[in-house]
């Protein structure tokens, strides 16, 4: 399609998605990450170089498919948002351009619901066979222990409309990166309710090791940093007496 040919908004080829975008993250990114034990971005790296085994193999090929399809489902839906804004004027010819953008962005949804299926069913059997690595409360600084006090009064990952990137907000105003959320829930310490969308938010909630590992945190450690607000902070002397 021409630069300028601006009268056909409904291919997948818009001035509005980002240029070269290899990856989109996907919901089921954290299952991968803790399934194998290493970044979706190095399975993607080791697919490229031939160096994973047939089961990997079949994880990475269909990771990639739902990559695909979050990008179309994400493109349709910028599509969607910009004929519904001012940039285009109001007439028949925009109502059937919606009218197409919506169905294909339905039809997006189907196909990217079927590649999570399949990936989910790649994984199964190694999530069956991997056994949950013990997490040692020693190796965890101070920060991370101050995101799992504040991810334990209640938070929610929430993913950027048009970046596509994640971050946690927690109820005291806590911001969390997404590496460090990646961080914590490849480590088995929280885990997401990956039933409500990403743009709702997922609530964010300890796992039975994160919970353990506030329990038994030396004080010290923890009590020489500031809190994020006031009073968001429980008092560690009470866990220590």
């Amino acid at each position: 399609m021409a630069a300028g040919d601006g009268d056909r908004l409904d291919t997948p080829v818009p001035r509005s998605t980002p240029p070269s975008v290899r990856k989109a993250l996907t919901s089921l990114d954290h299952r991968v990450e803790l399934a194998l034990g290493f970044t979706v971005d190095r399975l993607w790296r080791d697919h490229d170089r031939g160096l994973l085994d047939e089961q990997t193999e079949r994880i990475a090929a269909a990771h990639r498919s739902l990559s695909d399809a979050e990008q179309s489902v994400t493109f349709y839906r910028v599509l969607l948002h910009r004929l519904s804004s001012d940039e285009y004027p109001m007439d028949p010819a925009l109502f059937g351009r919606i009218d197409r953008t919506v169905e294909q962005l339905k039809e997006a949804v189907l196909v990217r619901g079927a590649r999570e299926t399949d990936l989910s069913d790649a994984l199964e059997p190694v999530e069956a066979n991997a056994a949950p690595a013990p997490v040692g409360h020693a190796d965890l600084k101070a920060r991370d222990l101050a995101m799992l006090l504040a991810i334990g009064q209640g938070a929610k990952l929430h993913e950027h409309l048009l970046t596509q990137r994640l971050s946690v907000v927690t109820a005291s105003g806590t911001r969390i990166a997404q590496h460090d959320f990646s961080r914590l829930e490849t480590s088995g310490l929280v885990q997401r309710d990956t039933t409500h969308p990403l743009h709702a938010g997922q609530p964010v909630t300890l796992t039975d090791a994160g919970r353990a590992a506030l329990t038994t945190r030396p004080s010290g450690r923890v009590a020489s940093r500031p809190a994020p607000r006031p009073g968001a902070w429980p008092d560690a002397a009470a866990h220590t007496r």
